[in-house]
């Protein structure tokens, strides 16, 4: 099947320039191809990952994608989807965040030939003043400029000279693609059509109308309740695990809307029509299975993060089912009990009721706690414990890190060892 035809299935496109060129040029040869993000980070977050993985799957099909990193334009800032102006960042910042994508970059798109990233600022920095007004402003009418939706929806609040800008800059980045690496598409989330028509203006202007280059965007992805994909209460799902751990990720998506999983299932894994159609039944006919949910989170999890990542989650999923706390290692409980109440304790050995009440609090009464002992409700380190007089050894497992709290079947505690 075309990526076009394939694109369209999967609900991925939302506008092209030209649907029927683009249609017959992937069709006939390999096409490179790219898109662009700006180190206004050290990280992607899940929403910026939906047009990568447009460009992954363009990659699969045997394109060449490239990835533009903004060292130029990061340092004067997109106006895209903000109400007010961008705070600029100074140029080491720019450089550290621009190290944190690209080995992201290179870790979602492999480091073989048929993948690159470039830094605008290569193009952008040698740029001078006249020559920018004189080779390329003259070439953009301010009326067509001010009718672009990502500056009209700030003409009210006010958009700098400097964002104002931005479109010519990324219209210059696509023509310097198109002319050094025959780079032919470029693609971007819904709120970058106007930058990116701005580019294929700009090329067809310099280098003639019957030239080929082409824009595709992204719909907005909103989940069934209306609100914006890949907002959480506790905020951004990162790629960075030092920011959102492999098992915060993998949670992220197995909790995911049955009215939502299929939309994901096609969004967000390489799975093929057939599979996600099976899975699309499942969740009509078996939707207390969850299966959707768990391929879903499986999927995108291992190609973010790897396919240990993926068992490592599984592990610390079924272990805070089950119980079973002792079957993990140190690291997955630093993850599974990462939003779980805490407190840090000595590695001294203490009978277990003053343990609970005075070193942890984790009781309220040293009454309450001798008879949630005798109950059978605790539970420390997956064993039960029912003796009053036991005696806790905070070192005594997961390398004498933790040691893991029970109440009941669900109330957990961390005790962090010192």
């Amino acid at each position: 099947m075309n990526i076009i035809d394939d694109l369209k299935w999967r609900g991925a496109i939302n506008q092209q320039t030209d649907e029927a060129g683009l249609k017959e040029l992937t069709e006939n040869k390999s096409v490179s191809l790219y898109c662009g993000i700006d180190p206004t980070g050290d990280s992607m977050h899940i929403g910026h990952l939906i047009p990568f993985m447009i460009l992954k799957r363009f990659q699969l099909a045997g394109h060449h994608p490239y990835v533009v990193v903004g060292g130029g334009t990061g340092a004067i800032g997109d106006p895209s989807g903000k109400n007010s102006e961008r705070v600029l960042q100074t140029m080491a910042q720019v450089k550290h965040n621009e190290a944190g994508l690209n080995a992201q970059m290179h870790k979602l798109f492999g480091s073989d030939e048929n993948f690159s990233i470039v830094n605008n600022y290569d193009w952008l920095s040698k740029l001078s003043l006249l020559d920018f007004l004189r080779d390329y402003g003259k070439l953009f009418s301010v009326n067509t400029m001010l009718n672009k939706e990502v500056v009209a929806s700030r003409l009210e609040v006010g958009i700098s000279y400097t964002e104002f800008t931005y479109q010519i800059l990324q219209s210059i980045d696509f023509l310097h693609l198109y002319r050094a690496e025959h780079v032919q598409l470029q693609i971007g989330g819904a709120d970058q059509w106007g930058n990116i028509t701005a580019g294929t203006d700009l090329i067809h202007r310099l280098e003639g109308n019957e030239a080929k280059a082409y824009g595709l965007t992204i719909p907005l992805l909103l989940k069934a309740d209306g609100t914006k994909f890949g907002k959480t209460a506790g905020g951004a799902v990162w790629l960075n695990p030092e920011k959102t751990s492999p098992y915060e990720f993998y949670q992220f998506w197995i909790n995911q809307d049955d009215r939502d999983v299929v939309k994901y299932l096609k969004y967000f894994t390489f799975l093929s029509h057939d599979e996600i159609d099976a899975l699309a039944e499942t969740v009509k006919t078996a939707p207390e299975k969850r299966e959707a949910q768990r391929r879903l989170a499986e999927e995108v999890t291992g190609f973010v993060h790897g396919k240990d990542a993926v068992v490592e989650a599984e592990n610390i999923t079924k272990a805070l089912f089950t119980g079973e706390v002792q079957s993990l290692n140190a690291d997955e409980i630093e993850q599974g009990f990462k939003g779980v109440p805490s407190a840090d304790v000595s590695a001294e050995t203490q009978n277990i009721v003053l343990w609970l009440v005075d070193a942890t609090k984790f009781e309220g009464s040293r009454r309450q706690a001798r008879e949630d002992i005798k109950n059978g409700a605790i539970r420390i380190n997956g064993e039960k414990v029912t003796d009053v007089d036991a005696v806790i050894d905070p070192k005594a497992a997961f390398d004498g890190k933790f040691v893991i709290v029970r109440r009941g079947k669900k109330k957990y505690f961390l005790a962090r060892v010192r």
